[in-house]
């Protein structure tokens, strides 16, 4: 055990070493080719913020939508709510030590900070930026306290997919919601209950409607209402690029496309992976709405005081080996940016022909919906998502918990594959240590998929009777 631990690491030394430099190449090879394809420079993760100049400067940062909002800045580090350091702050790379000494190659643009997916100006320079940028492309502007501020458009780059399935959500009756499948109670019954299935990280609705929706038994098709929702970013729904994909923005979406959209007053939540730390979220700002809390593999790592949540859980979950596979594909698109896009220019701009093959080679004896979650997204909606979600909330994961703990009654289940290698079965167990009453069902030789798929019918009937069990204590 010791001779492959030390194995590992040593291979693992030298392979991040060598991607180290990659990455640093590659970044400066995206930002020609932005350049060439959409005419401006394109900001990237590579280089820490500048230092401030002044301590009394405010900057105005931009997200989706008009929402928008004044941040603190001091002169060693910029304090963005909700964004994760470990976007910026992910170890002392080859990158971050060679960008040093480039000067001449730069992340920002006529003086003021550019944040991917924001454009970031001080107010000591309003009326230049708002030459400059109005000289160039068309572009959407917005003034916030005398400041000009730079709205990305949220069409499609040039390096994601532009087919009809990844662009269905410009329609302008898609485009300020999330795509939602709703499965309604069989001859026009008026639903019992509501069940709200929330998918996981590089993954969409089908995860739930191709494998549960079809197994679920007939009373249930005639009582339940069933929804899955894709989350911001992923399968049908919008994957704006002026987006940082934030807890706020998942939740804001979720609240508006599924529970006031349907008009939800009590309903049951099942959700693997991501998808259990904005059920968490939900439940917190919902309490008493929610009936029960089914969790599937749920990200929640116990973080030692003194340290960093966020940049404990992304090496917990990115802990840069080579070995088991998962790891090293985990480590590959959290430490790196640059690499993770070109995985994303070959295989989700290339789904279709990923499709196709699968189809050929396994003579369509392979049902190829997990490739619709899978590839079906866009670089910056998979890379700001797992760092502010995934990793970002690592200290709010343990306050959630608190609240179902001290503040709700509902049922409390959790399920994990005994053989999960991207979040470790102890991650369960923390939870039934913080909630005392949750339940923990640990499924030997399951994964972090076939937890469900493959065992569809059997977590079909273990999730009706969890529903049944919660309507009963709720009548008592």
């Amino acid at each position: 055990m010791a001779i492959a631990r030390w194995l590992n690491q040593t291979v693992g030394f030298f392979v991040f070493f060598f991607l180290d430099i990659l990455d640093f190449f590659l970044c400066f090879t995206y930002k020609m080719l932005d350049f060439f394809f959409e005419s401006e420079w394109k900001p990237c993760y590579c280089s820490s913020p500048p230092e401030a100049q002044a301590k009394t400067r405010k900057i105005i940062v931009s997200e989706r939508g008009e929402y928008s909002k004044v941040v603190s800045m001091t002169r060693t580090k910029i304090h963005f709510d909700e964004i994760s350091d470990t976007l910026y702050s992910r170890g002392p790379s080859l990158l971050v030590r060679l960008s040093k000494l480039v000067s001449s190659v730069k992340c920002f643009s006529y003086k003021g900070l550019i944040m991917r997916g924001s454009v970031v100006e001080s107010c000591a320079h309003n009326y230049e930026s708002k030459k400059k940028i109005s000289s160039g492309n068309k572009k959407r502007l917005m003034t916030l306290n005398s400041t000009v501020v730079e709205k990305s458009t949220t069409t499609p780059r040039w390096s994601d997919c532009h087919c009809s399935f990844c662009t269905s959500w410009l329609s302008p009756s898609n485009k300020d919601s999330l795509f939602v499948k709703v499965q309604q109670p069989k001859d026009n019954k008026k639903a019992r209950d509501n069940v709200v299935f929330i998918h996981g990280f590089l993954s969409s609705s089908s995860f739930w409607t191709e494998t549960l929706f079809p197994n679920f038994s007939d009373s249930t098709k005639s009582n339940y209402r069933l929804i899955a929702v894709d989350l911001l970013g992923y399968g049908r729904s919008p994957k704006p690029n002026d987006s940082l994909y934030t807890l706020r923005e998942h939740l804001e979406m979720i609240e508006k496309s599924v529970i006031s959209q349907y008009k939800l007053k009590k309903f049951h939540i099942v959700a693997h992976s991501l998808g259990c730390v904005l059920a968490l979220a939900l439940a917190v700002k919902h309490p008493g709405a929610i009936k029960s809390l089914t969790l599937l593999a749920p990200p929640y790592y116990n973080v030692p005081k003194g340290v960093h949540p966020a940049q404990y859980v992304m090496r917990k979950v990115a802990p840069k080996n080579v070995w088991p596979p998962m790891q090293f594909g985990a480590s590959l698109i959290s430490w790196y940016e640059h690499l993770g896009r070109t995985v994303c220019l070959v295989l989700c701009k290339g789904h279709r022909l990923v499709d196709s093959l699968t189809r050929l080679f396994t003579f369509n004896r392979m049902r190829t919906y997990l490739i619709e979650g899978f590839l079906c997204h866009t670089h910056n909606g998979s890379w700001h998502t797992l760092h502010n979600i995934i990793f970002g909330s690592g200290g709010k994961v343990e306050s959630y918990l608190d609240h179902v703990r001290d503040h709700m009654d509902c049922d409390v289940t959790i399920f994990h594959g005994g053989k999960d290698e991207v979040i470790p079965v102890e991650c369960s167990y923390s939870v039934k240590t913080k909630v005392p009453r949750s339940t923990v069902n640990v499924i030997p030789d399951k994964d972090h998929i076939t937890i469900v798929v493959g065992r569809q019918k059997d977590f079909a009937r273990e999730l009706e009777l969890i529903w049944q069990r919660s309507t009963t204590t709720t009548q008592k």
